[in-house]
Parts: structure tokens; C-alpha cells; sequence
């Protein structure tokens, strides 16, 4: 794990991309993200190489000329880490250490390091240590090389495999062990979110560091863990957001209507497979949602790719197909008036805002009010004439036009979505 201490690990960081690549290759803007994450985890990054080839070596990935610069660099300026961008296999593992002496990882390992120092709650920690076992199985045999160097020779293969083998069969029995302890963790959280159902349910989405948490916070006033880290947030944070919907002069008054709105860990180009399987009870409370929030961070100037990262990591949890407000923030930072009016043209239902000087907010809230008046129903109900608490239910899902108080009864019009109709259809039986 890379340490957090003031003495840092002096870091080098490589990109490698191929010339054949139909997609532009900003590496640029990849290398300063690998910096950030890099930052994020407390390594002290002194310098980034960057290789671009024609044919993929499949021996180191940068081909050896490169890993031999990268080797003269470390051992004269005494670097302790080397971190490649691109997944790396055992075998270029293997040979980059034995080329590179120093420690190296790849990014997925680094983004491993971020969560598990980041992981608060139980089912954070479970779900982390599931990540890392699966990510260092298929690379266990890199830890056991010592036994041939010591060795050698005749009669140093098969203790090698043995103790493989072992270590291999405890960590799948550990996987198990985890992936039935994050089952019945799924199993309670259905059940204690049973209750939400009957609400209309916001997730706030997006790339990491866009701003996610900040903007629940204003919105509900919550005081959820804020810094301008990646991955600062793990756990799915829940808070009521109550919307004052009822605006008719001549309403007796003005109920609130509350919805419930959910921040969870943001994404990341690459973001590793086994990460997003293991978070899949988390992220779950997106693909439950009713609308998404798409948090966006237009400082960036590449923040039209990161919101294409965000529209595939969706679809991978299958979470796409959703209404989406796309809420593009942090505008206090961009000084060209021209990427605002371009936003504005180019995306649909999109606000422009500043989370953090709180400009704007009020915007979103708007969007949500509309996008809850989207194909509202209207309908009448009785209730019986002792039923205040059922009544006053039904006040905080639906906009109430009319209540008629009858001798037997109480008639009630409102106007709401067909979910929470559902739900007070079944609250009046």
C-alpha cells in the first residue's frame, strides 16, 4: 500500500498507448488524472513517461528500450514506486521489476489502495477486500519467486507450486466467505429500504471529485464527509429533500413533498472491473432510482469524455435508460462564457451551477419539481373519516388540490406520479 506519511514514496508515473488506437489519446490529461489519483493515495510524484508504440510488447507493455530509461531514472534519483496507467499482466509485472528495481503497480491496484483507505463502514471494507482478493489472485505467483532465487535447481518447483496452490485455495475460500457476507449485507438493505419505495427516489451520479456530495449537502442540508480528493465518498449517503409542490393560490396550504436523494461513490475511466462487481449492492441504490442527478464538473476541460465514462459504467450496472438531469458545476471556475452557452445548447435538461457558492441550486430543484410532474395522474379517494394519519401521508407524496370533509368520509384530490398513486392505492385498501 502507498503510505500517507509525511515521507511520501518518491513516484514515477507511465502511460502507454498505442499508435493503431482509433480514439484519440489525450495523454496529457490521462497522466495528470494518474498524478491526482497518485496524490490522493500520498505518493510524492516527481516525474511521468509516456510511450506511444506501434506494436504492444507484450513483454514489459512499453517495450524494453523505454524500461530501461525508466530504470537509469529511478535508480539515480532514487525512486521507490513506479506506477503504469495501464493494466499490467503478471508477466509484464515480472519482467518490469526485474528490470525496474522498485516497487510497481498499475492503476487498478492504485484505485484498491484509494478505497481501502477510504472505506468506513462494514459493508465498505467487505466489499474492498473482495476487490483486492480477486484483483491479486490471477498475480499470486509473482509473490512466491523468492523460493526458486533462493533455491534453485532440482527439487524447488514442487514446494513452489504446493505453497501457490495453498495460498491460492485460502484466498478463494476467503472470496466465498466475503461474497456470502455481502449477500445477507444486500438482503438487509432490501429489507430496510422496503420503506423508500413509497418515495420518489434521486441518485446523484457522476465522475469522482465532480462535486456530488457538496451538492447534497445544500440541497438537504445534510453534513456529509466533503474534500477535494478522489473517491472521498464510499457508502451511499440517503437524505430526505422536501419540495414545496403544492403552489395553487388556493390551496388551504402548502405541503412539502418528500423525495429522497443519494450520493454514492463516483467513477473513473478504467475503473476496475472486480471493483464494480464488488460494489454492485452499493451502486444499487442507482439502478433503483427514479431519476438520476448527473453531476458533472465544467471546470474540466475534459468533461465531455467524463461524462461518456459515466454513461457506460451505468449501462455496465445496468442503470441507463433513466430520466437524467444533467447538472454541469463548479461555474465559478470557468472563465470562458462560451463553454456555458455551449452546455446549455448542446444538453437537454441541463442546469448550470455552483454547488460549492451555492449559485443556482434552486435550478435544480425546478428540474426535479418538473421531471415529478411529468406524467402526474390525477385522482380521487376516500378515506374514512378518522383517517388524519393516512391523510397526512398522502400530503407528503401527492400535490392535494381538494379535501372534502363528508359526514362518513374525507374526499380527497390529488395529482402525483403513478409510483406514489400505486403506493396510496395500496395505503387506502
Amino acid at each position: 500500500m502507498i503510505n500517507t506519511r509525511k515521507d511520501s514514496e518518491k513516484t514515477v508515473l507511465v502511460c502507454y498507448s498505442s499508435r493503431k488506437d482509433k480514439k484519440h489519446f489525450h495523454y496529457e490529461e490521462t497522466l495528470e488524472e494518474l498524478k491526482f489519483l497518485a496524490e490522493t493515495a500520498g505518493a510524492d510524484v516527481v516525474k511521468a513517461f509516456y510511450q506511444e508504440k506501434d506494436t504492444f510488447d507484450v513483454r514489459f507493455m512499453i517495450g524494453k528500450g523505454k524500461a530501461e530509461e525508466i530504470s537509469e531514472y529511478v535508480t539515480e534519483n532514487d525512486i521507490s514506486l513506479v506506477i503504469f496507467e495501464n493494466e499490467l499482466s503478471y508477466t509484464q509485472l515480472r519482467n518490469l521489476e526485474q528490470k525496474i528495481k522498485c516497487k510497481i503497480i498499475d492503476k487498478s491496484k492504485l484505485i484498491l489502495d484509494i478505497f481501502a483507505s477510504n472505506a468506513r463502514t462494514a459493508q465498505a471494507k467487505l466489499q474492498v477486500e473482495l476487490a483486492q482478493l480477486e484483483y491479486s489472485l490471477p498475480r499470486l505467483t509473482r509473490q512466491w519467486t523468492h523460493l526458486s532465487k533462493q533455491f534453485g535447481g532440482i527439487g524447488t518447483k514442487g514446494p513452489g507450486e504446493t505453497q501457490i496452490e495453498t495460498d491460492r485455495r485460502l484466498i478463494k475460500t476467503r472470496i466465498s466467505v466475503l461474497k456470502e457476507k455481502l449477500l445477507k449485507v444486500d438482503e438487509q438493505r432490501k429489507t430496510q429500504s422496503k420503506d423508500r419505495k413509497k418515495f420518489f427516489r434521486i441518485s446523484l451520479v457522476g465522475y469522482t471529485n465532480a462535486g456530488k456530495s457538496t451538492l447534497l449537502n445544500v440541497l438537504t442540508g445534510a453534513n456529509v464527509y466533503v474534500e477535494n480528493k478522489l473517491f472521498a465518498t464510499l457508502d451511499t449517503s440517503t437524505r430526505s429533500l422536501e419540495l414545496d409542490v403544492n403552489e395553487k393560490s388556493g390551496d388551504l396550504s402548502r405541503y412539502p413533498k418528500k423525495v429522497l436523494l443519494s450520493d454514492t461513490v463516483g467513477f473513473i475511466k478504467n475503473l476496475p472491473h472486480d471493483l464494480i462487481e464488488s460494489f454492485k449492492s452499493t451502486l444499487s441504490e442507482v439502478v433503483d432510482s427514479d431519476l438520476l442527478l448527473h453531476v458533472i464538473d465544467l471546470s474540466n476541460h475534459n468533461f465531455e469524455e467524463q461524462m461518456e465514462v459515466v454513461k457506460s459504467t451505468l449501462e455496465e450496472i445496468h442503470a441507463s435508460g433513466k430520466s437524467v438531469i444533467n447538472v454541469f458545476n463548479k461555474a465559478d471556475l470557468v472563465k470562458d462564457t462560451d463553454v456555458i452557452n455551449h452546455v446549455k445548447t448542446k444538453f437537454k435538461n441541463a442546469v448550470v451551477i455552483s454547488a460549492q457558492k451555492g449559485l443556482n441550486v434552486n435550478a435544480v430543484i425546478e428540474k426535479i419539481k418538473e421531471e415529478l410532474n411529468k406524467n402526474n395522474i390525477e385522482k380521487t379517494i376516500r378515506l374514512k373519516a378518522d383517517e388524519h394519519k393516512k391523510l397526512s401521508a398522502i400530503y407528503k407524496l401527492a400535490e392535494v388540490s381538494n379535501v372534502k370533509y363528508l359526514k362518513n368520509s374525507i374526499k380527497v384530490t390529488l395529482k402525483t406520479n403513478d409510483k406514489n398513486i400505486s403506493y396510496i392505492e395500496k395505503l387506502t385498501e
